[in-house]
């Protein structure tokens, strides 16, 4: 069974395990090799700490926890996604920050359901529209469309020292991504 919950600073290295995970699966061959084999659990996971300890106004990380079996252990992080009031307001007035899903966990309305959760803390939050940034050769990056996001602007990010092109996707209004991210059995 999923479960989708606010995260807590004790998930700060299994959000790390998460985020460096898919990194290196769906960045390969995008963002140079080193880059990616260089990525730090230990200091990923003191970033997250550090943001889950200080949360900037407005802002909200929301976890995708699969529940172990009975007598199997604690349940395992297996994605995430955040966002706050957007940096470049020009564009959006919230913004979604990160979607991270481990690759054996896709295709099963997890990211969707991670995309519900920040969309409507965005709209409780006062947001009447978010976007984000994807890199444009992000192969996910369909995803997105299928939520309805439109392509709004395009830009570079370094990353690993070297500038690749990315995407805003934007909704507008907010309530296209949650009606977008709304399971037909109403749940």
């Amino acid at each position: 069974m999923i479960r989708i919950r606010k995260a807590r600073p004790a998930d700060a290295a299994a959000i790390a395990a998460v985020h460096i995970e898919t990194w290196r699966s769906t960045y390969a061959g995008i963002l140079p090799d080193a880059y990616l084999a260089g990525l730090s659990l230990p200091r990923i996971a003191a970033g997250y700490q550090r943001g889950l300890l200080e949360r900037r106004e407005g802002s909200a990380m929301f976890v995708a926890t699969a529940e172990a079996e009975p007598g199997g252990g604690p349940a395992q992080v297996v994605g995430f996604a955040s966002g706050a009031r957007a940096r470049r307001t020009l564009l959006a007035q919230g913004e979604i920050e990160t979607l991270y899903l481990l690759e054996d966990w896709r295709e099963r309305g997890i990211g969707r359901r991670l995309m519900r959760a920040i969309a409507a803390h965005l709209a409780a939050t006062g947001c009447r529209s978010a976007m984000l940034w994807v890199l444009s050769e992000n192969p996910s990056r369909w995803f997105y469309q299928h939520l309805g996001g439109r392509l709004v602007a395009t830009d570079h990010a370094r990353v690993g020292g070297v500038a690749v092109p990315q995407s805003a996707m934007l909704w507008d209004p907010i309530q296209t991504l949650l009606l977008a991210t709304a399971r037909a059995d109403g749940a």
